[in-house]
């Protein structure tokens, strides 16, 4: 005999986690940025967290194509020693 599937709760948080909040916009679109320069130290340190990891999209903002960018230029940046690899 087949067992009924009873209704599992959905996997969505509730309160205000949840919320529907504004999206965050790309900081780079809005500035109208072409292309992420790894020289440009001052803008690369918004995606950098305290420990030196880059920070994900999630959390910065960025869109997909300039998150791309930050990316390659964080790592063009650690290369030629303008930022560390690790905070200390």
């Amino acid at each position: 005999m087949a067992s009924k599937k009873t209704a599992t709760p959905s996997r969505r948080r509730t309160g205000p986690a949840s919320a529907p909040g504004k999206r965050k916009s790309c900081h780079l679109c809005r500035d109208k940025v072409k292309e992420v320069d790894y020289k440009n130290i001052a803008q690369l340190r918004r995606y950098i967290s305290e420990k030196g990891k880059i920070r994900s999209r999630r959390i910065t903002g960025a869109c997909r194509r300039h998150q791309l960018q930050v990316a390659t230029a964080v790592k063009r940046a650690r290369e030629v020693a303008l930022l560390p690899y690790v905070a200390q």
